[in-house]
């Protein structure tokens, strides 16, 4: 994108402030921001807390923002790069964790940038963290995982200008 993708604007309001709006409409609370430029997320009015493993891939974001909150019954976590996310899809996917260790959400694919995270996943997470694993998805291969169908529009994520058009 060429700059950070949080503060890129979609109908005039930045994809992270969007993203924050969604997960806030459908009973999450706190919000936080995990990484990134984390004076200007404050700004838009995000609890921040820094990454733990910065420039280490998705997976040490997901520890992150679990080992923030242990005591939590769940963590939905969800990129900054979805710019459609629903209050609907944010519902589905805490209503759906159930016993489960992730709900993932899944369109055309499972998105697990789009998921409800339990904290007793922490340990083995960072296990894998340890082992070298950096996937989300090498993840969900060794957790008990229910995938819950959206939208797939809720889960168009936004990697280059071009799909700002989309």
């Amino acid at each position: 994108m060429g700059r950070d993708k949080a503060f890129v604007a979609v109908d005039e309001v930045p994809m992270a402030a969007r993203v924050q709006a969604a997960l806030s409409a459908g009973g999450c609370s706190p919000v936080i921001a995990v990484g990134g430029d984390l004076k200007a997320l404050a700004e838009l009015g995000f609890e921040v807390v820094p990454d733990e493993f910065p420039g280490e891939g998705p997976l040490g974001g997901v520890i992150t923002a679990l080992a923030r909150h242990p005591a939590a019954l769940a963590v939905l976590v969800a990129a900054c790069d979805l710019p459609h996310l629903s209050v609907g899809t944010v519902q589905r996917l805490v209503q759906g964790v159930g016993d489960a260790d992730v709900a993932v959400a899944r369109g055309d694919r499972v998105q697990p940038v789009c998921a409800v995270w339990k904290p007793s996943t922490v340990a083995t997470l960072r296990g894998l963290f340890a082992a070298g694993e950096r996937r989300l998805l090498s993840a969900l291969s060794v957790l008990q995982v229910v995938e819950i169908g959206v939208d797939p529009q809720d889960l168009a994520n936004v990697n280059t200008p071009s799909d700002l058009s989309q």
